[in-house]
């Protein structure tokens, strides 16, 4: 394959991603926000770029030039977080998605995989579908909501949306997240998550098998009680593990991964792997 892809955001998930799509073939542009980055992607063979994405109005003529050349691709894969305690999170993000469709217009740039989160569905108690994000709990995931939408009506670009849930993997062990709190609530509320490589794998085989203008949910197919589920996993790293309040209601939804298994094949590892 010798098509270009542009990465803008090579954090935790997305600098392993550059590296697994280069070992495929592709050639790899990334962006990031620190410039101590900018060496290890370079000498990780992706051409890196500073990017910090504002406003249209506040982009500095310095950073539009790097967005242009940072856009000088044929796929885009969007990877920023809108920024969960930002209180302006919403108008804040969305003016960054307004700057980058801006820049996208004059681009090369043809399709999009847009990283989404399952924060986009309300806590229904009951198990969601992509057709089910229609009022958000968390603000959140009203931007990203939005910001979906956004990029889904753009002119001439296909842009697939992948709503991943809670992430967890290497240096990130899903043991650690509740480690040792104290009365904590919803303790009968289930679990989304998913393992960083399987969010990869999903990215390759949409790119591979050409899978645009879609919305795929990305989550493990294992939904145990974030009671059951965090004890056991800070007990197996020898943590102490978290403890909930009594407390018989539920706040929750399921996310159900049978689209993006059914029309791209593939498989979830299990929670306990």
């Amino acid at each position: 394959m010798n098509s270009t892809i542009s990465i803008i955001g090579c954090g935790w998930l997305g600098l392993p991603l550059a590296e697994y799509l280069q070992k495929k073939g592709f050639s790899i542009k990334g962006s990031t926000t620190t410039p101590s980055k900018l060496e290890e992607l370079a000498a990780k063979g992706i051409q890196p770029f500073l990017l910090q994405l504002q406003g249209k109005d506040s982009q500095s003529p310095e950073q539009d030039t790097i967005l242009s050349k940072l856009l000088q691709a044929d796929i885009l894969i969007l990877n920023i977080p809108p920024g969960r305690k930002n209180p302006d999170v919403v108008s804040s993000f969305l003016t960054k998605i307004k700057t980058l469709l801006h820049a996208i217009a004059t681009s090369p740039i043809q399709k999009i995989v847009f990283v989404s989160a399952t924060s986009v569905y309300s806590l229904q108690n009951k198990v969601v579908t992509e057709v089910d994000a229609q009022n958000p709990t968390k603000t959140s995931g009203r931007a990203l909501l939005q910001a979906e939408q956004l990029l889904q009506n753009c002119p001439n670009i296909e842009t697939t949306i992948l709503r991943l849930a809670g992430l967890y993997g290497p240096n990130r062990p899903a043991g650690r997240f509740l480690a040792g709190k104290k009365n904590l609530s919803n303790g009968e509320g289930r679990v989304n998550l998913v393992h960083q490589l399987d969010c990869i794998e999903v990215i390759y085989q949409i790119i591979r098998q050409e899978k645009w203008n879609k919305t795929f949910n990305v989550c493990s197919d294992d939904h145990p009680t974030r009671q059951t589920f965090y004890t056991e996993a800070a007990q197996k790293l020898r943590l102490p593990p978290p403890t909930f309040l009594l407390d018989s209601s539920a706040q929750y939804c399921i996310v159900s991964n049978e689209k993006v298994k059914t029309e791209l094949g593939v498989f979830f590892r299990n929670l306990t792997d």
